[in-house]
């Protein structure tokens, strides 16, 4: 009974140290003066959430409630992956310097029944904005996505 009191006691102060740290009170860095913090784009949605070949389904995000520097002439990438894993839509549609679209497309014909997979991202920008930098910024010439998870939502194919 001793050993399991001490381990019991161990474990409990390992839980509190760990617990401790990670409790870490100091102020998140700041930008530098100038530059905006990340500004990730708005999450989209998918309506409606069942649909059939033939049917309209739309693609739709609200503007950001940041500044992500899409410019004038952004364009979202819209893609969707039916259940069998073929990419049965891919296209651009214009969006706000906000982020804000609306893209609605017709499920086609050929889909395959089931849950398919919709993706939304600005077209040719760093949408994923880990690295604490603003890479939005108009006259970067040459962006490249950093690691992260891709946005995705779902949708129901049925006959």
């Amino acid at each position: 009974m001793k050993l399991a009191d001490g381990y019991s006691a161990l474990l409990l102060g390992v839980v509190l140290v760990v617990t401790a740290g990670a409790c870490n009170s100091s102020p998140r860095e700041e930008p530098p003066s100038g530059q905006q913090p990340p500004c990730f784009p708005p999450a989209y949605s998918v309506s409606p959430t069942i649909a059939k070949p033939g049917a309209a389904v739309t693609v739709a995000a609200p503007a950001a409630d940041c500044n992500p520097q899409y410019g004038s002439n952004a364009q979202v990438q819209v893609s969707v992956t039916d259940h069998s894993g073929v990419e049965v839509i891919s296209a651009r549609a214009p969006m706000t310097e906000a982020g804000e679209f609306t893209f609605t497309f017709t499920v086609p014909e050929e889909s395959a029944v089931g849950e398919a997979i919709v993706t939304a991202m600005p077209h040719h920008i760093d949408w994923c904005d880990d690295t604490g930098k603003n890479n939005r910024a108009t006259g970067i010439p040459q962006l490249e996505l950093v690691s992260c998870a891709t946005p995705m939502e779902t949708f129901t194919i049925t006959r």
